[in-house]
């Protein structure tokens, strides 16, 4: 919940955004342990908008109902993110992980090319 609350503090904001520390936000479970009470009130979409290092996931999914893939087509659908918008938490995810540069690079490679494929893409 800590990071949901990091959007309280504008200089905290600040700070996130220069240093691109990854913030990782998991939207089922954070409503299902009442951090939000609903998918609407929950500001991946703000968080985005305000550059803030951001990525949509999935917290075990069996319990809460949903992969990261379903977490992000439901935060597009009840937030009104654009493509676009959805493309920056996936690349995000990609950059923050412990995958060695070049295997990083090639995942966002295919990423791009798969948002350039097929608009409106679905990542379930």
């Amino acid at each position: 919940m800590a990071v949901l609350r990091s959007l309280e503090d504008p200089e905290l904001v600040a700070h996130l955004v220069e240093t691109r520390l990854p913030l990782t936000v998991c939207p089922f479970s954070t409503v299902r342990l009442r951090g939000c009470d609903t998918l609407a009130g929950h500001p991946p979409a703000r968080m985005l908008r305000l550059g803030p290092a951001v990525s949509v996931n999935s917290d075990d999914p069996a319990y809460f109902g949903g992969y990261v893939g379903d977490n992000l087509d439901a935060v597009r659908e009840t937030l009104g993110l654009t493509d676009d918008e959805l493309h920056t938490p996936a690349a995000n995810s990609f950059r923050s992980c412990f995958l060695p540069e070049e295997a990083m690079r090639e995942q966002l490679r295919a990423l791009d090319e798969y948002v350039a494929e097929a608009p409106n893409v679905r990542f379930r």
